[in-house]
């Protein structure tokens, strides 16, 4: 990658981290709400993430029709692990020019830190999930204590708080200001950095667009599609952990399952977050209720976005289904929407109008109705019976249509036909991914249909 390319993405930011002779000063990305390699806010329109040459090499060849639903790929930055004289610890970015001939690599997927549960079966018992909730919780307990140096304070932080909910829908007592999954992939990162530090220096990151950058309030949804999440090239080992996971997740019932979620509430002006341990756990039903807990913003359904994130997703199908040999094996998709609507204050709670569901603000903004509204696709409306009129809402005709986005991320094991020499050849489109998006696109047509 040239100097001058790999340049240019700083200019595209106008908060850019501060530099440090020529390099850029990383930061945790506040809205990342799954995965497990961290994500770090390069500039306001960019992040990076530590490089996979598979994935790189997946985003230079991605089908013109594709960009549209993945984020654009902008270069590479060489990035340095670095500790100042007061013993706080930095990334820091600098330009990467191929010719230097510097002593740095990508980070092979192997290398990438283990999690003590990631042996463990999963099973959808309580005991497992607190087990699991346990860990996570000890892990953002140190909150910034052990990563905060005066710099990062002031960038690391978002002026909205984010509260984790727990296995049983109820808030957690603590409010901070990153998204908990955020800051556990970033402390894992520096720690895996950082015992290596004595024999390396640079690592490669890959520059992708951020995505949410457009979105003032990002309500995102991280999903994890497909039938099937292991590469052609893992282990027998890891193959079968990663089928086990499929089989005892909405993976196999319905091709699609909740990898992170992070919702903006009207009425109390904080994100609800969830993370994959609480959608490993989810039958078809909980499935469903996540998504109408992700369209509900404390004080309504938005069924303004219905329609719009339908679109992008009916769209997506159309173009998967003309991608011959292609796999996206273990890869995920992003839903987004701004969560402050045009003309209401957040932390205010309006009356209801008539007809308008009342039963998840009137009980704790997590918790799903108490009477649960049959989310299959069949629904109680007839066929040629009229629907009912639309409710009056602020968003008809006055309002501009809702800002939403629909992203394709994470290919570090996709492959297709002629692909860096690889030897497994498939026929045909993805039919596990695209079954999942047919699934997604069922549930959210019933829920729309159920709460016209």
């Amino acid at each position: 990658m040239c100097l001058s390319q790999t340049m240019e993405v700083g200019k595209h930011g106008k908060s850019q981290g501060p530099a440090r002779d020529g390099g850029v000063l990383l930061e945790p990305f506040v809205h990342q709400v799954g995965g497990h390699t961290s994500m770090m806010r390069y500039d306001d329109h960019t992040v990076c993430k530590p490089l996979i040459s598979r994935e790189e090499r997946f985003y230079e060849s991605l089908p013109p029709e594709m960009k549209e639903f993945s984020p654009e790929y902008k270069g590479v930055v060489l990035v340095c692990f670095e500790g100042d004289s007061d013993g706080y610890i930095h990334l820091v970015a600098y330009p990467y020019v191929e010719s230097e001939g510097l002593d740095h690599e990508d980070v092979p997927e192997r290398d990438q830190p283990r999690r003590k549960h990631s042996r463990r079966s999963l099973h959808r018992s309580s005991s497992d999930h607190k087990e699991e909730r346990s860990a996570l919780e000890s892990d953002g307990s140190e909150s910034l204590q052990d990563l905060k140096s005066p710099r990062m304070e002031l960038h690391i932080q978002s002026d909205v708080p984010f509260q984790m909910l727990d296995g049983n829908s109820g808030l957690s007592s603590e409010q901070i200001s990153y998204n908990p999954w955020s800051l556990r992939c970033h402390k894992q990162q520096l720690s895996r950095m950082r015992s290596e530090s004595k024999d390396r220096k640079l690592y490669k990151f890959l520059l992708l667009e951020n995505v949410v950058h457009h979105f003032e309030y990002p309500c995102i949804l991280d999903l994890k599609m497909g039938t099937r999440q292991h590469g052609d090239d893992a282990s027998e080992e890891k193959a079968a952990r990663q089928m086990k996971k499929c089989a005892q997740s909405t993976s196999a019932t319905l091709g699609v399952r909740v990898c992170g979620m992070q919702v903006y509430q009207m009425d109390t002006g904080h994100y609800l977050c969830r993370n994959k341990y609480y959608g490993r756990g989810l039958s078809n039903e909980g499935f469903q209720m996540a998504l109408y807990q992700f369209m509900h913003n404390g004080n309504q359904l938005r069924r303004d976005l219905f329609q719009p994130i339908l679109g992008k997703l009916r769209n997506l199908v159309a173009v998967l289904e003309k991608q011959a040999s292609y796999r996206f094996y273990s890869s995920s998709l992003l839903i987004i929407y701004d969560g402050k609507q045009p003309g209401a204050e957040p932390g205010h709670k309006p009356a209801e109008p008539p007809g308008l569901d009342p039963s998840l603000p009137t009980q704790s903004p997590a918790q799903p109705p108490s009477d649960p509204i049959p989310l299959q696709p069949d629904s109680h409306i007839t066929r040629g019976q009229p629907a009912p009129a639309p409710l009056p809402s602020p968003q008809h005709s006055a309002c501009p249509p809702p800002k939403v986005d629909v992203r394709m991320i994470d290919f570090a094991h996709s492959t297709f036909k002629g692909f860096r020499d690889d030897q497994t050849v498939h026929d045909g489109p993805d039919r596990g991914y695209v079954f999942g998006l047919q699934s997604l696109i069922s549930i959210l047509e019933g829920i729309q249909k159920e709460n016209q």
